[in-house]
């Protein structure tokens, strides 16, 4: 596969942040295999019986996430800064992901706060063109202090 296809994992990306941006849930998952792995590493969120952490899939932990995204920043967007893939379907993005928050998510209860963050995703693009798996990495205390969500143990 070469990258001038319309399956080359550069373009699949950039189409998945397109459908990201758009809060199209549907595009973003039919860019994804049924099985992709999903790793939202700073994800950790302490309930009373059980913690959550971003990790599973894009269609179950995945899929929740975006949404309560979404609905908790309805003007959540990304800027993609770059994308450089390597020749087994690798592609690294850097994202600013952004948005003013509407209603509380996970940990953080809603101030009105608005948010700007760089984001790091590895996502592998299969030899079918579509993403197997996404680990993304972010400044998990810069989010929470953006948010004006302080704890204090």
């Amino acid at each position: 596969m070469t990258h001038t296809t319309v399956n080359a994992p550069e373009r699949v990306v950039s189409s998945f942040f397109d459908a990201y941006r758009d809060r199209d849930l549907t595009a973003m998952t039919d860019l994804c295999t049924r099985n992709a792995e999903f790793h939202y590493l700073p994800v950790e969120v302490w309930g009373k019986q059980r913690v959550i952490r971003g990790d599973g899939k894009v269609n179950g932990v995945g899929k929740a996430l975006w949404a309560g995204l979404i609905t908790a920043f309805p003007d959540l967007s990304n800027q993609v800064l770059s994308l450089s893939s390597s020749p087994d379907g690798t592609v690294l993005a850097e994202v600013v992901l952004s948005g003013t928050q509407a209603s509380a998510w996970g940990p953080f209860t809603n101030r009105g706060q608005s948010f700007s963050l760089p984001h790091l995703f590895v996502l592998h693009v299969d030899d079918g063109g579509l993403i197997d798996s996404i680990t993304a990495y972010w400044d998990n205390a810069s989010f929470s202090r953006q948010l004006g969500h302080l704890e204090v143990d």
